[in-house]
């Protein structure tokens, strides 16, 4: 009889084992990750380092001149609306150079190795994500699309707090603009078919991805392909250059859905070509712009606006309100649609040599 009490016992003591192992387990929070990775641009070896592209050193050296910087965050940002000196705007608009620090300090990081970067990062990230509460107001946090991108290049590298912080923002945030878009009557009408709402599915877009949240991400993809039908005419034209009449507010339309569509691209999905149930796609709403921004066609800004606002920022002085639409406002887009496909590249380039300096160091190459 000994030996098979002795068999019982060593078969309950493996039980509480696994049973313990398996408790700690369930103790230990799951620590997020990103998994989008933006910017392709591998990080550098050493001895690439010395010859780096000017566009590169340029933003090392920005970075370098403020690694001791500390955050600012604010728990509300506020420019929609407003001009300059009025409400918190100008407490908003310097507030918001955090967001594209801690994006080029990321990208500094991944250039050059140096942790100062990476440190930079860990803090203005832990800061904003644990203060900052989202409005859900689209044009007001537009900008956090550099949080994200701050984040997705850094989360292997962060400490497990602000890992998991900005994980939870950022979901916060995604899951917010979801549920705000999903329960608007259909057909979509008014925000949630001009700009704004491109800038939400942008947001919507990045964050599912880089949280790599398939529930997310499907989401995403349906809310773009339904907002490309609703704001782009079968002819390439936009909701918000019929009610503006500028071109200005056709970037604002397209250039939210090209960085959308990358973030897409970088999951191997394109939605470049995705067609809406009308048949319109992102593809032929640049097409329609590419003349414009080429300048084989002009076109006086804001002349015939139904929006009232606009005639205010015209008559505040504001630059763009008013005269020929100059095309270098789209240069940035260009560049963004060149990774895309390598067809707006000459348009690109045309527009401005080189592109901003993160999306040199983020995207440098053309798509292929």
């Amino acid at each position: 009889m000994a030996p098979k009490v002795r068999v019982v016992n060593e078969s309950r003591s493996r039980t509480r084992a696994i049973l313990a192992v398996l408790s700690a387990l369930t103790l230990v929070a799951p620590t997020a990750h990103a998994a989008m990775n933006f910017c392709a641009a591998p990080a550098m070896q050493s001895s690439e380092r010395t010859n780096a592209d000017s566009g590169v050193k340029a933003l090392v050296k920005l970075v370098q001149s403020r690694v001791n910087d500390q955050p600012k965050p604010l728990a509300h940002l506020h420019t929609e609306g407003t001009l300059p000196h009025q409400g918190i705007y100008d407490q908003s608009v310097e507030a918001e150079k955090d967001l594209d620090l801690m994006r080029d300090a990321a990208l500094a990081w991944r250039a050059t190795g140096d942790e100062r970067y990476l440190r930079l990062v860990d803090r203005f990230l832990f800061a904003w994500t644990t203060t900052y509460q989202p409005s859900f107001n689209p044009i007001d946090e537009t900008n956090f699309e550099s949080l994200i991108l701050a984040y997705d290049m850094t989360a292997s590298a962060l400490p497990v707090k602000t890992r998991n912080a900005a994980n939870a923002f950022i979901t916060k945030m995604v899951t917010g603009y979801i549920a705000d878009i999903d329960k608007q009557p259909r057909p979509l009408t008014g925000t949630y078919r001009n700009n704004w709402q491109s800038h939400r599915v942008k947001l919507v877009a990045m964050g599912a991805f880089t949280t790599d949240d398939r529930k997310l991400i499907n989401a995403a993809q349906r809310l773009f392909v339904e907002h490309i039908g609703d704001n782009i005419a079968p002819d390439g034209s936009t909701v918000d250059f019929a009610e503006h009449d500028a071109l200005r507010y056709v970037t604002y339309d397209l250039q939210p859905l090209v960085t959308a569509a990358l973030a897409a691209r970088r999951h191997n999905r394109n939605w470049l070509p995705e067609r809406a149930q009308s048949g319109a796609t992102l593809a032929v709403a640049l097409n329609w712009l590419t003349p414009y921004a080429l300048g084989t066609r002009t076109h006086e800004e804001f002349v015939r606006s139904s929006v009232p606002f606009d005639a205010k920022r015209r008559e505040a002085g504001l630059p763009g309100y008013s005269g020929a639409w100059d095309p270098k406002n789209a240069a940035e887009l260009f560049h963004l649609a060149a990774r895309l496909d390598g067809r707006y590249a000459p348009v690109a380039l045309r527009l401005a040599p080189t592109p901003p300096a993160w999306l040199a160091v983020c995207l440098p190459l053309p798509a292929r």
